[in-house]
């Protein structure tokens, strides 16, 4: 990170040089550590510049002229999101900077820090990647300005971008740089994008595909007529014809059919709708996300292409995933996991938040059309072995400072997905769905939990462990599937609560969501409820909600209130809807069309809560029982009809406006939060150390839980 450390270890100069808008923490949950630990593996020497004053090139110059490339990251989050709520405020604090600092990374951090690079070195190769460019990878809808940007690649001036699993293709484009291949004729490597001119093919024998073409149903030709015995085409002169030249008839094998096939489709490349067209008409939009996720599966998908202007954005199909060996050969290297010692005793919340967790697993097969995992890691699970799993558990045993015997999380995007997969890896490479489970689970989803299950009980028999807590979000619509599962987890891993995303309780918004229906929710309640008075211990349910999600009502979320009621639930923390760049939800938010569908003008419209005033509603709902939220229901409930909520009974909703005490008693309170954020922390240090989990805030002391159906508090 400077050059003392470079005099320190003799070197002139660093090979690659990668620069980050987060403080450098060197642990496999941080990019820049994972992606500097794997180059420094295959002997190349590389240097980190993290958070560089970006207002001048001479932060970038500090460790000299990289020998091969900047490799630019905004860092673990995109940048916009870290630094603005859903309500386009910007936040107070910076999870991923030393001290929480605010303001110590500018918007679009990527763009920002690729011109500054360049403007430092000019002749210097510039490779962009992580999640800001992942998700920004073609044109995209930008919700902090509010309309569609272009690629990131232009903006940029990068000569090559890196999306999803870069692991192979980083390492494969260090070697030929190495060698000597200048990064222009770098052009075959799966999961990067690159900047062409129009009209530019890897080869003669390429075929262009427009995508309206391709996602829209054809004309419906006329069956063939078998009685017919004449040409229906009628020859100038009867001398003109010829006789056919008999061929004598080659039946292929299915295997050589296939082959063929998949050799010709490799050599189709998809145009998507320009950057321009895009821009101004939100169905071709939401027409070009639709095309995009259904070209995400490394087994058959495509290449893209998107015009910007007098040149193309090329998009070579994305990565392979990586198997379980090479995923043990990245997080088997001897990380110090730590932050580095320039930052001295600075508090860095992600740091704290993860120094004790694990990560088994990459991927998601749920295909939430909020969540962005898929755009980046895929939807093919990648996991790590058990060995490589439990040797991680025994190096935070024994190197990490301050650990007291809990690990505080094995898991990944989900909880419980390890191992999970296709039972047949042919059927998986010519899955075209966009979620393995969802309008229901695929029959051909394998679902059995019982790796996961054995992972545990090895992992609580290592010595020196004394708990092993599970804090990443849990799929229960397939835990139910496994009881063995349910059981092992409520019996072993819950520290009393437990969070689970059901994100509505109506069908409407949970179908744009991609999410199963409440009565997966109820069936995993009765098995938590169950296996907990098994094991003698008094443990609940904490469900996490959107507000404002697309293709939610008022009257969705009047009735999503009404359940948190019914059931005794009062959310302390709330978060709306925050569209993210390339999400399919956001496709929705942006266009008011649904690309879980083919989409055309004439296609289904999803309402949209778009107004500031409609998303805090939509917010209140969920906070019902905060007397700062009643005047906004009041007028909603009257003006939908609904003034018998209204009142001072149990049975109302909101007190009347002459009653300010009244109609916010008789619930559980937790400081929960939607989708799976972490709440903020409370700011009396007593009331933190006296919470049951870091993430889930615990039932008040003032109000105890009424006695429930079940016979508990």
């Amino acid at each position: 990170m400077s050059r003392a450390e470079m005099d320190t270890l003799g070197w002139d100069s660093c090979d690659v040089i990668l620069i980050t808008g987060d403080a450098y923490i060197d642990h496999p949950s941080f990019g820049m550590a994972l992606i500097g630990r794997l180059l420094e593996k295959q002997g190349f020497r590389v240097g980190i510049i993290s958070q560089p004053d970006w207002h001048s090139a001479e932060a970038f110059r500090a460790l000299g002229k990289p020998n091969l490339y900047f490799g630019v990251t905004a860092g673990n989050m995109d940048s916009m999101i870290n630094r603005y709520t859903s309500d386009r405020k910007i936040r107070s604090e910076d999870a991923y900077t030393a001290n929480a600092e605010p303001n110590k990374r500018p918007d679009r951090a990527l763009v920002v820090y690729a011109q500054r690079a360049r403007e430092a070195y000019p002749d210097t190769n510039i490779v962009v990647g992580s999640i800001e460019a992942s998700l920004r990878r073609i044109a995209h809808y930008d919700y902090w300005s509010d309309k569609v940007r272009r690629s990131v690649l232009p903006d940029s001036k990068a000569d090559l971008l890196l999306y999803g699993n870069a692991e192979r293709a980083l390492v494969a484009l260090t070697h030929r740089l190495a060698a000597g291949e200048p990064i222009k004729t770098i052009r075959d490597l799966r999961g990067t994008a690159y900047m062409v001119p129009s009209g530019w093919t890897p080869a003669d024998d390429w075929t262009v595909v427009d995508s309206t073409h391709y996602d829209t149903p054809g004309r419906v030709e006329p069956l063939p007529d078998p009685y017919e015995t004449k040409s229906k085409e009628t020859a100038s002169c009867a001398t003109e014809q010829k006789p056919p030249v008999e061929q004598p008839v080659r039946i292929l094998s299915r295997e050589e059919r296939q082959a063929a096939l998949k050799e010709q489709r490799d050599k189709i490349v998809i145009r998507l709708p320009s950057y321009e067209a895009v821009k101004e008409d939100p169905v071709l939009y939401a027409h070009a996300s639709r095309v995009l996720h259904l070209e995400s599966n490394s087994g058959n998908a495509r290449a893209l292409l998107q015009a910007h202007g007098e040149r193309d954005v090329w998009l070579n199909p994305p990565p392979f995933p990586l198997a379980m060996d090479e995923m043990d050969g990245i997080y088997d290297v001897p990380y110090a996991r730590a932050p580095h010692p320039s930052y001295g005793k600075a508090r860095i919340p992600a740091w704290e938040m993860i120094r004790f967790s694990v990560n088994i697993m990459r991927g998601c097969f749920g295909g939430c059309t909020f969540c962005s995992i898929t755009e980046h890691e895929g939807r093919i699970i990648q996991s790590r072995s058990e060995p490589s799993i439990l040797h991680e558990i025994e190096q935070i045993r024994d190197k990490t400072k301050g650990f007291t015997g809990t690990i505080s999380d094995l898991g990944g995007p989900t909880a419980n997905m390890y191992r999970l997969a296709c039972k047949d890896k042919k059927i998986e490479q010519i899955c075209r769905r966009l979620s393995c489970v969802f309008p229901s689970i695929c029959v051909n989803l394998n679902t059995d939990h019982s790796k996961l299950v054995q992972l545990y009980r090895k992992a609580r028999a290592i010595p020196g462990i004394k708990k092993i807590q599970i804090s990443s979000g849990l799929r229960y619509d397939l835990a139910v599937r496994s009881p063995e599962y349910v059981k092992e987890l409520v019996t072993h891993h819950v520290g009393g609560l437990l969070k689970i995303a059901p994100e509505h309780s109506e069908d409407g918004p949970l179908s744009k969501m991609g999410k199963p229906g409440m009565s997966a929710y109820y069936k995993f309640k009765e098995m938590f409820e169950r296996y907990s008075q098994e094991a003698g211990k008094e443990q609940y349910l904490i469900p996490y909600f959107i507000a404002a999600h697309p293709g939610t009502t008022d009257e969705d979320m009047l009735n999503l209130a009404l359940w948190l009621k019914k059931n005794n639930f009062q959310i302390d923390q709330v978060q709306t809807f925050l569209p993210t760049p390339m999400a399919m939800a956001t496709a929705m938010y942006h266009g008011r069309r649904n690309p879980l569908h083919k989409v055309s003008a004439d296609s289904e419209v999803v309402e949209t809560a778009r107004a500031g005033k409609i998303r805090r509603l939509h917010k209140a709902f969920l906070r019902y029982h905060d007397p700062e939220n009643w005047p906004i229901l009041r007028e909603a409930l009257q003006r939908m009809g609904r003034s018998d909520l209204i009142g001072n009974s149990e049975r109302h909703l909101v007190p009347r406006a002459d009653n300010t005490g009244a109609g916010a008693t008789g619930s559980r309170r937790f400081a929960g939060t939607c989708a799976g954020r972490a709440p903020a922390k409370p700011k009396d240090p007593k009331k933190a150390a006296g919470m049951r989990t870091p993430a889930i805030g615990r039932t008040t002391k003032k109000e105890s839980p009424p006695v429930r159906k079940t016979g508990r508090k």
